[in-house]
């Protein structure tokens, strides 16, 4: 039987926490759909498809040294509907402190009462990555400051691309 989880976000941008958990849940399935939430009242950085390429080339080597197969999914309902149409089992969260936990539990209690054949799993976030945060990698690249240390080299790369644009 194939063990599928689930791990939705927005990913706008993949952060080394992004990655921690990426790597955590490669642990605990054989396959894993990372799911972007596509939002219509949202203006993110990177397009889905974009967003998509970068973690399929963040991911992937990841999965595969773990023997986990990957796909990359985009939505736009649902998230608890988008793991049933993936045929996932476990969901996916990650955990930096104590703010999550609180608000991950009620997002949990109410996905369990759409949805009790999902089982939500809490990844705390390793030591290193637990102040990463998509928000603030976002607000330091747009003005300019350092971000490698909280993004894989690949996203680095595409943000300073992007923001060389504007």
């Amino acid at each position: 039987m194939t063990r599928t989880a689930f791990y939705a976000g927005s990913f706008d941008p993949v952060t080394n926490g992004h990655v921690d958990v990426i790597s955590g849940s490669c642990r605990l399935c054989d396959r894993l759909v990372l799911a972007i939430g596509v939002h219509p009242g949202k203006t993110p950085i990177f397009s889905a498809e974009e967003r998509a390429a970068l973690l399929r080339e963040v991911a992937l080597p990841i999965a595969s040294a773990a023997g986990v197969s990957l796909e990359v999914v985009t939505f736009d309902h649902l998230t608890v509907r988008a793991a049933r149409d993936a045929g996932a089992t476990l969901m996916i969260r990650g955990l930096r402190d104590a703010t999550d936990f609180d608000y991950e539990m009620q997002l949990s209690g109410m996905n369990e009462a759409m949805a009790p054949d999902l089982q939500t799993v809490f990844l705390p976030a390793s030591a290193d990555v637990r102040h990463i945060t998509a928000t603030l990698v976002r607000q330091i690249t747009s003005m300019g400051g350092d971000v490698s240390p909280f993004v894989p080299p690949a996203v680095l790369a595409a943000l300073r691309t992007k923001f060389a644009a504007r």
